[in-house]
């Protein structure tokens, strides 16, 4: 191996080695923020669980703010290219398509910590107006325009019954935030049917009667 090579290998190294460490800070930026909240989570926390001296964190993220959004969009970032690739398919019928953005988000979201972001958006969005801003532009109206394009297809298709999801595509998400709120704070309580509560959600949207069960 030439020694040419040599700058490009420490170089490389060098790259990933500050990859290594940004991933690991996002990681412990995640339990931190997930379990404290926004408010009590500390950047000395985070840069003791991530293994790096607190001033590496500004080498990477301007303040606590800027570390939280792309803690965020990290979490939810691939779930939303994942609900975009679902809907992107044109062949596939809306009721099969509202099925698969159902199990979509048990998977990825209800079933795993990410639904502690948005549990953690609720609760402190108001105190810190950046936050909420930041998930309604980065997350929310994504989410939003992705389900208005799905129902405004399936409604040129004739498979809704009306135009209100296409004018209200927050009526899709309703149930799944419910669904959260409820895990994380009732469940305890009283369980819910997540897929049941969204087979019958569904039947409501597509206008047809719900027998009881969940259906795929």
């Amino acid at each position: 191996m030439s020694t040419l090579d040599t700058p490009k290998r420490v170089a490389g190294k060098r790259v990933r080695e500050q990859e290594r460490r940004r991933q690991a800070i996002l990681d412990a930026a995640f339990v931190q923020f997930t379990s404290e909240g926004f408010a009590a989570t500390r950047l000395d926390a985070v840069a003791d669980a991530a293994g790096v001296a607190k001033g590496t964190i500004y080498l990477f993220f301007k303040d606590k703010e800027d570390l939280f959004e792309k803690t965020v969009l990290a979490a939810i970032g691939p779930t939303l290219s994942n609900l975009d690739s679902v809907v992107a398919r044109a062949d596939l019928p809306f009721p099969q398509l509202l099925g698969q953005l159902s199990d979509l988000f048990r998977r990825e979201i209800l079933e795993t910590k990410r639904r502690e972001i948005v549990r953690l958006v609720i609760a402190e969005g108001a105190r810190f107006p950046g936050i909420a801003e930041f998930y309604h532009r980065e997350v929310i109206s994504r989410g939003l325009s992705i389900i208005r394009k799905a129902a405004q297809r399936a409604q040129d298709n004739g498979e809704l019954p009306s135009d209100a999801l296409v004018r209200f595509p927050q009526l899709l998400f309703a149930p799944m935030l419910i669904s959260i709120i409820w895990s994380c704070v009732f469940t305890q309580h009283e369980p819910l049917d997540v897929e049941g509560m969204l087979a019958a959600h569904r039947d409501l949207l597509l206008g047809v009667p719900h027998d009881g069960s969940a259906k795929p």
